[in-house]
């Protein structure tokens, strides 16, 4: 199976999952009176929007370069990425901002309606779920090395995280008594919050490749390396490193003898890349500038 094909067939595994699981928390939620599990569920609805947008991108990362895009599509990827993030922080604010409006309204005086078990149980269930999505998700994600999986897989787990504070917010509601029902949408503050930090994190990654941010230097290190593995080439510099979807593109500027003959120093030009497309992937844009020693 190719790597869109791969792709294709997890997201929609991951797409089942959380329809089944937002009507569900829906249904709970509404039946149960737990803002803390509708605001799960909207998390969950978040889940499967993201899900159809990697569908979408991933269709498009995955053609071949052309006239018009020298180096592919996969950034179209790293777009879904940044997409993925903004509908988490926007679902995140919306959470959080019903969430106080509630506990103000209790602070206030008025009498929330404690949750039900049908919501409690719903929690639980969705921890379960998707902590498998999660771990099926990531996994896959790093094998084929696409961002876009492995932003989607952390969409999974911040929803099971929401639904531990879901369910914690919810037992202790149903358990302490109707003076503690503002631990239902306490939970849903909590919720919103986590979400808040894992969008966050999404964003600045895609931002960062968006934007054209170099490898990290322990990469770059690496690379320098395999160029100076060659005894007959020397200084590396100029390098140039950043990420391009699933794939890397290095540019680097080598010495060697002045008088070595053209066909000697393309030969090993061609070398070094080889050596560097064995260690990153044959996908790999490889740039290598001979100059002469001085």
């Amino acid at each position: 199976m190719n790597r869109e094909k791969e792709i294709y067939k997890v997201t929609i595994v991951g797409s089942a999952g959380n329809v089944a699981l937002l009507t569900f928390k829906f249904i709970a939620g509404v039946m149960g009176h737990s803002s803390a599990m509708i605001a799960d569920a909207v998390h969950s609805l978040s889940d499967f929007i993201t899900d159809v947008i990697v569908l979408a991108f991933v269709h498009v990362s995955a053609k071949p370069q052309d006239v018009s895009h020298d180096y592919g599509h996969g950034k179209y990827e790293t777009f879904a990425s940044f997409i993925i993030g903004l509908a988490l922080l926007a679902a995140a604010t919306g959470i959080i901002v019903s969430g106080v409006a509630k506990v103000i309204d209790w602070a206030g005086g008025e009498q929330l309606a404690a949750p039900g078990w049908l919501a409690l149980v719903a929690a639980v269930v969705s921890i379960m779920v998707k902590e498998v999505l999660y771990q099926y998700t990531v996994r896959r994600g790093k094998r084929l090395d696409s961002q876009a999986m492995i932003a989607n897989a952390w969409h999974h787990r911040s929803d099971a995280f929401s639904s531990i504070g879901a369910a914690l917010g919810i037992g202790g509601a149903i358990l302490l008594g109707n003076r503690w029902t503002v631990l239902d949408p306490l939970a849903s503050v909590v919720v919103g919050g986590i979400l808040v930090k894992v969008s966050i994190d999404l964003l600045r990654s895609s931002m960062g490749e968006l934007t054209e941010h170099s490898l990290s230097s322990d990469v770059e290190k690496e690379i320098e390396n395999i160029i100076r593995s060659f005894p007959d080439v020397s200084e590396p510099h100029n390098l140039r490193t950043r990420r391009i979807g699933n794939r890397i593109a290095i540019e680097a500027h080598v010495r060697m003898e002045g008088n070595t003959s053209l066909t000697a120093a393309h030969d090993r030009a061609t070398a070094i890349e080889q050596a560097i497309r064995q260690r990153f992937g044959q996908q790999t844009h490889v740039t290598i500038h001979m100059e002469p020693t001085r």
